[in-house]
């Protein structure tokens, strides 16, 4: 993959930076906060290189898989610094869709130290339980209290990222919670305190959740209180000091309080909800995750799993029946890796294999589960069988972390050995019945052979078009980007040029000029979408040598110029100069081709587009 080209190519088509105010990635996703979601083309973007999918709600979400980072960093390049200056009108959004962005931007930001955290503590408790380290001994208590650390200062992490969200003042934020965990506190709570003669609810905040997000939420209304009447010459301390003054007091006697109950509740719904439908309810969670992390809908298990883990130390619901489903996503691609004929659909289904194994399943679905019904039917019915296993022997999981080989000591159990076994036996039956269901139940799609020739008489709006470049014309499978030798972009061909100039092969609208000149699309009167690029990764040459005649929603006729391009500029930057030719919404479209292997001018027969 071309990460900058990439990156150039989402950054275009989520309608260009001047429409990005935020931009953040997680584990496989770039996810774009756009000023107005409409000028996003989701087609187009699902037809770069390198985007297994896309998701569109409250944020823009780019499905990358294992290279997000690296994409993520050139997009950044890009985009450079984002301000939101509020100049654009804001899309009036549901409730639920507001309550989903700031659940999202709460707490995912919180996995990572969570899970290094509690992966830490349940190999350190492996090592205990194997008899390699006391865990009397002082370096264990050490490592463990590393290991613990991220869970105890969870309030302090919540207030970062809740005040992040609300765009206020991060570092009072945080003071105003960290009131609530001072030892000192602590320990006047617990003989009983009095504030203004109310008396304070003793409640240990330390690893609260809840109670941190009301006070960063009611902080928030302070400082904007306090700035708006604060004279300027006073308001970097007059805002602060009056915005604790009343926060803290308010939080220890109402807000704390509160969250406290509110996460305890919470807790107790699942608990309860599991002690009354028992494994049922794990093996139906495990059978509809696939649906629910397509839909983005399984981010509304993160609080309740985080509370758990705040409360319990542990959770006995959503991890387990996420492991079932990660590895029978594991199971289901390498099934299909074995069975596809496609070398395309084999390179992926291996990879998103690999990654589902490790507990990180979206290139799984996006790539492979969700285009296939048979293979999703697998995955759900070997999710059902491995999480009914895991409700029935009851494991629990010990680190809020993607269930997987690797993070497998996280349902490590002092207290419970077999807990881990299971685990594994969990892992082992959803791999083997998923493997299983999908090698029986997925059918390859028949790769039909491209026609030479159409039937000019009979075809429904039928473009005949003329090669665009003077050369030699290759198939498209020998054009050395894999990409575009797959067919994943479009149907059409290659074209090894001899001279630098790229013309119309048809009449019709110039639809997009990139704006290094190396790219260009155009539509036909009948519909056909075109695309032509010129060369492999030309896109480093950062337009030298490139010249446009032509821009975007220009009228051009057959044979007009469109592009001039340098070959000695191209070759000596050791680029493959091939121009690439393909229809690039091919589902409506039969496309044929002619004068393959053949040298061909802009008056030779290239492709014939007609309508299905």
């Amino acid at each position: 993959m071309n990460y900058k080209e990439t990156a150039a190519q989402i950054v275009l088509q989520v309608g260009g930076k001047e429409n990005v105010s935020h931009l953040e990635h997680c584990s496989t996703r770039l996810r774009f906060t756009l000023k107005d979601k409409n000028k996003a083309n989701v087609e187009k973007l699902e037809a770069v290189d390198g985007v297994m999918g896309v998701r569109q709600n409250v944020q823009c979400q780019v499905i990358i898989g294992n290279d997000v980072v690296e994409v993520y960093d050139e997009v950044k390049k890009i985009l450079g610094e984002l301000s939101d200056n509020g100049d654009q009108p804001k899309e009036k959004q549901k409730i639920g869709a507001v309550v989903l962005d700031f659940v999202i931007s709460v707490f995912q930001p919180l996995v990572p130290a969570i899970a290094g955290g509690g992966i830490l503590k349940s190999l350190l408790m492996l090592a205990s339980i194997a008899g390699v380290m006391s865990d009397q001994s002082q370096t264990y208590q050490i490592l463990n209290l590393i290991g613990g650390a991220p869970l105890y200062f969870l309030p302090i992490l919540v207030a970062m990222t809740t005040a992040n969200k609300l765009k206020v003042n991060q570092l009072v934020a945080v003071s105003a919670v960290g009131a609530l965990i001072l030892p000192d506190m602590t320990a006047m709570l617990a003989e009983g305190a009095t504030f203004l003669s109310f008396g304070v609810e003793n409640i240990a905040y330390a690893s609260q959740v809840f109670p941190a997000i009301l006070t960063v939420l009611f902080y928030a209304q302070m400082e904007k209180l306090f700035t708006r009447f604060s004279l300027k010459s006073i308001r970097i301390f007059f805002v602060p000091m009056m915005s604790l003054l009343i926060t803290v007091p308010v939080s220890l006697l109402i807000l704390g309080p509160l969250g406290y109950n509110v996460g305890t509740i919470f807790s107790s719904a699942i608990i309860t909800l599991y002690n009354q439908f028992g494994w049922l309810a794990t093996a139906l969670l495990a059978a509809i995750l696939p649906l629910m992390v397509v839909t983005g809908m399984h981010k509304a298990m993160i609080p309740y799993a985080v509370s758990s883990m705040s409360e319990l130390g542990m959770e006995l619901l959503y991890l387990p029946a996420s492991l079932a489903h990660n590895i029978a996503e594991s199971g289901a691609c390498f099934a299909v890796s074995i069975k596809t004929k496609d070398k395309k659909l084999r390179s992926t289904a291996i990879s998103a294999g690999i990654s589902a194994m490790f507990g990180i399943t979206e290139p799984a679905l996006y790539g492979v589960t969700i285009l296939n019904k048979r293979v999703l039917y697998g995955v759900m019915g070997a999710s059902l069988i491995g999480g009914g296993f895991a409700g029935i022997t009851a494991i629990k999981g010990f680190a809020l972390v993607g269930p997987g080989l690797a993070s497998i000591t996280m349902f490590a159990d002092k207290d419970n050995p077999m807990n881990l076994i299971w685990a594994f036996a969990t892992l082992g039956l959803s791999f083997v019945v998923a493997f299983i269901a999908v090698l029986v139940l997925f059918k390859d799609k028949k790769v039909e052979e491209p026609k030479e020739t159409v039937d000019l008489e009979t075809a429904i709006g039928v473009e005949l078009l003329s090669s665009p470049v003077v050369g030699r014309v290759i198939p498209l499978s020998e054009v050395k980007d894999e990409v575009f030798a797959s067919g994943m972009v479009g149907a059409g061909v290659g074209i090894v040029p001899e001279v630098g100039e790229l013309v119309a092969p048809e009449s019709g609208e110039i639809t997009m000029l990139f704006e290094t000149n190396h790219a260009i699309g155009m539509k036909l009167e009948n519909g056909a979408e075109l695309l032509f690029h010129i060369g492999i990764d030309t896109v480093q040459m950062e337009g030298d040598g490139f010249v446009s005649f032509v821009k975007s929603g220009d009228q051009v006729k057959r044979g007009q110029k469109l592009i001039e391009f340098d070959l000695n500029k191209i070759t000596a930057a050791g680029l493959d100069p091939t121009v690439i030719c393909v229809v690039t919404n091919q589902e409506r479209f039969t496309v044929s081709s002619f004068n393959l292997e053949q040298e061909v001018t802009n008056d030779s027969d290239l492709l014939a587009v007609a309508s299905l």
